[in-house]
């Protein structure tokens, strides 16, 4: 089989490897479409230790929507041909590998395997494009979800990828109200506009008059300011968390999904009196599995529209580059046919 293997920055290979051998619990899966992930770009772009534990030497790419081509003798839950979801924490059956299941290799074993567990069974209703976002949009799901939106509540995302849309999508789909998406890159911001969501360059309009504009007013500690129930960070720029800290209302949340290893300083005693949370959101769990299932079934976001960019994977090395230019594209994805 082709795969590409990561050999440091800005080097990704294609070689041959040999076609898995399974045994009597294990599923063989061939790779559909394969997105790629922030932090594939991230380790292209920059070297080692800069995104997920991905190996120089060896396979990468987690994001994406398979076929089953093979079986072992004794599975009963899987059969060929059937259209399947890799969770990746579990797919390798090596919780460290989770970013690195194969995503970017024509096929993957999936050892043991089991329903809704390593591999989840996708929908027809569902495209295969759309489908092989589901990994970024479980996680896009779970910061919506750790933000505790209730019905109604207004909530803006920072963060104009993949992982953010899901998250404004999300949010709306658990019943929250006002949604408005920030980022910098017009590119982008014109995909969310075409999703419905509000937006706000934040690099050409200031965000408290338009964010108060748009959400009217609520009481902070300092004074008036736009009524935000949550603030979802999935950019992971300095500036985010200073804007909530400084124009977040009394009781409103913070969600961090961006990766971000800098240290901060917080003001504890503002977060006590003004009973504001900062958390935290990493990875997803089934019941994000699930919802985003139910989002894609229900077609009535157009989901397709975040994929800007089609490549097939001798073309693996291109896609990377292209992927990390986020002022001409969003979502750039693998075709292995």
């Amino acid at each position: 089989m082709k795969s590409a293997i990561y050999l440091g920055k800005e080097n990704v290979q294609i070689q041959e490897l040999p076609i898995p051998e399974l045994g009597d619990h294990d599923v063989l899966v061939k790779n559909i479409y394969s997105s790629i992930c922030g932090t594939d770009i991230a380790v292209y772009q920059h070297g080692p230790n800069t995104g997920h534990r991905i190996t120089v030497g060896e396979e990468f790419g987690h994001e994406t929507v398979s076929r089953v081509v093979a079986v072992g003798d004794k599975v009963t839950e899987f059969s060929v041909g059937e259209r399947v979801y890799p969770y990746p924490l579990f797919a390798t059956g090596d919780t460290k590998r989770a970013g690195t299941i194969g995503g970017f290799s024509e096929y993957i074993k999936i050892p043991d395997a089991k329903r809704n567990h390593s591999l989840y069974g996708v929908d027809d209703s569902i495209s295969d494009k759309t489908a092989c976002l589901i990994e970024p949009f479980t996680v896009g799901c779970r910061a919506a979800r750790r933000g505790q939106p209730q019905k109604n509540e207004n909530f803006v995302v920072f963060g104009c990828g993949t992982i953010g849309l899901a998250s404004a999508i999300a949010l709306k789909y658990f019943g929250a109200g006002k949604v408005m998406i920030c980022d910098i890159t017009d590119f982008r911001l014109k995909i969310a506009k075409e999703l419905g969501f509000e937006t706000c360059n934040t690099s050409t309009s200031h965000f408290t008059e338009k964010t108060i504009d748009y959400f009217g007013t609520a009481h902070s500690l300092k004074g008036l300011v736009a009524d935000i129930d949550g603030f979802i960070d999935a950019g992971g720029a300095k500036e985010i968390l200073d804007l909530f800290m400084d124009e977040g209302k009394i009781e409103s949340r913070f969600v961090s999904v961006a990766v971000n290893k800098a240290a901060r300083e917080l003001d504890l005693l503002h977060l006590t009196y003004s009973q504001k949370s900062i958390i935290g959101s990493g990875g997803y769990m089934p019941e994000d599995v699930a919802d985003v299932m139910k989002i894609m079934k229900s077609g009535k976001w157009d989901i397709e529209k975040l994929i800007t960019h089609e490549f097939s994977l001798s073309e693996i090395n291109k896609a990377l580059q292209t992927a990390g230019n986020t002022n001409a594209a969003l979502n750039v994805i693998i075709n292995f046919d």
